[in-house]
């Protein structure tokens, strides 16, 4: 499984997966769960 795959069963982007994995600050908590 990679970014791509993530991404995609979580309904997001894959930038959205990245920031979540690099602690972003700027993404939302819901996102995160």
């Amino acid at each position: 499984m990679d970014i791509f795959d993530v991404a995609k069963a979580c309904n997001v982007s894959k930038s959205t997966v990245s920031r979540i994995l690099n602690n972003h600050p700027y993404v939302n908590e819901e996102k995160r769960k």
